[in-house]
């Protein structure tokens, strides 16, 4: 399981500017969410080979009267509780300020690795400037510019030799469910209605993180792990914003799966933390099955189900090919079928399709609608197959790929899912070289 970097400092330090230089420098491996809030990301990336999660927090303002502020500096103090390391940035043309004094007072307090970066060194007169910051109290500083990238390579550098080990998820051939959601969306009422009163059924594995337990289920011919975020006690020092801290656990309980059963309240619907925490979990290449809870206390008319589909299938585009289960905790009804359907997926997420099958479908189809010609190019792909990946990926071989587009790469993609099922999994097309 990855780290968590955090970054944290005063509005208009350049906090996400820095955010996207670094998610952005490695195409290959960037993924990017906007959060729940303004200003508020998550990020996935790599550097030196180690992967990580970055999280870029709202400006810190101590003594604010503005409720948003106060409610980003709850934000802010909940990311430095659950990071790993924490990039406090500065800013050397304004130089310390009285915010930059109490957020260094909050980071002295704070037993996790500190990396002062002072932000806007963008010519050679500026780095002796960086030196007043040392007064902060927080030792050595990295001297960087987040609009041309100098400096951040140092600091990414030091950051990774200073994150602690990946987690090691404890060997175990069952696949892992984890049931993520906003807060009050029912997921505990879903979990223990699977449960049920059997209890002899169910075995308590340490969990492999710091705050999740793996609950063993084992009935009616399903077997797996049970990864549960919504009985996770909060931290009482932390007045945290509910929003945000399900996005912080989900990011951790999301990477320790294989499938993610994303939870709704039908009486609320399809909000934007629901998205936040369905991409999470698609950018992340899991398994994912949304499961429509407390459809008991919605009035219903003939085409009901229809519409809060169709509503949320528009919402999740263009990765609509996600199974959607109306269920209720309450009454049981369905959630036998929302774990079926999830069994399912994680199926789907392992399927090894042969390469010669592979051929044998997708180039008559091709063959039929090849890319189309990019300035007198024309495109021929000769030769396709699945990499040996933990999820979905195929490479087509072409002479010019190049010219391969997205719209035809998403047609690749529709015809991989409408010939092979690969219903509520993420899946990748590359086009290479021949």
């Amino acid at each position: 399981m990855s780290a968590i970097v955090a970054i944290v400092g005063r509005p208009n330090v350049g906090k996400s500017t820095l955010f996207n230089r670094l998610i952005k420098r490695r195409d290959a491996i960037v993924d990017e969410i906007s959060g729940v809030t303004r200003d508020r990301h998550y990020g996935k990336t790599d550097w030196n080979g180690r992967e990580f999660s970055i999280i870029d927090t709202g400006g810190y303002v101590v003594g604010s009267d503005d409720i948003f502020e106060q409610e980003i500096d709850k934000q802010v103090e909940l990311a430095m509780d659950e990071a790993d390391a924490i990039i406090f940035v500065v800013d050397v043309v304004t130089g310390i300020t009285g915010m930059d004094e109490e957020v260094a007072q909050l980071l002295r307090q704070v037993n996790k690795p500190i990396f002062m970066a002072v932000n806007k060194v963008d010519s050679a007169m500026r780095v002796a400037d960086a030196a007043e910051f040392y007064a902060l109290g927080l030792g050595d500083y990295y001297t960087i510019s987040s609009i041309n990238g100098s400096g951040t390579g140092e600091l990414l550098d030091a950051v990774v030799e200073a994150l602690p080990e990946d987690e090691a998820i404890a060997e175990d051939e069952l696949p892992r469910f984890a049931v993520v959601g906003r807060p009050n969306a029912g997921k505990s009422s879903f979990i223990n209605a699977l449960l049920g009163e059997d209890r002899y059924i169910v075995t308590d594995i340490a969990g492999t993180t710091r705050d999740s337990v793996d609950t063993k289920y084992n009935r009616y011919g399903f077997e797996f792990n049970l990864v549960d975020t919504a009985g996770i006690r909060r931290k009482s020092k932390v007045k945290e914003d509910l929003e945000f801290y399900t996005v912080m656990r989900s990011v951790r309980a999301i990477e320790h799966s294989d499938v993610c059963i994303l939870v709704l309240d039908a009486t609320r619907g399809f909000e934007g933390q629901d998205l936040n925490i369905f991409w999470l979990a698609e950018r992340n290449r899991k398994g994912i099955v949304i499961l429509v809870n407390k459809w008991d206390l919605v009035e219903k008319h003939t085409n009901t189900v229809k519409e809060f589909e169709t509503y949320i299938r528009k919402q999740i585009e263009p990765f609509t090919d996600v199974p959607i289960v109306f269920i209720s905790s309450l009454t049981k009804q369905r959630i036998y079928k929302a774990i079926e359907t999830a069994v399912q997926v994680y199926k789907n997420k392992t399927k090894r399709i042969s390469t010669s099958q592979l051929n044998d479908v997708m180039l008559p189809i091709i063959a039929n609608t090849p890319p189309p010609a990019q300035k007198g190019k024309y495109v021929k792909i000769k030769f396709c197959t699945q990499l040996p990946t933990p999820t979905p990926q195929f490479a087509f071989f072409a002479n010019l790929p190049q010219y391969v587009k997205e719209p035809y790469r998403r047609f690749i993609e529709n015809r991989l899912r409408s010939n092979f099922d690969f219903n509520g999994v993420p899946i990748q097309v590359y086009f290479r070289k021949k």
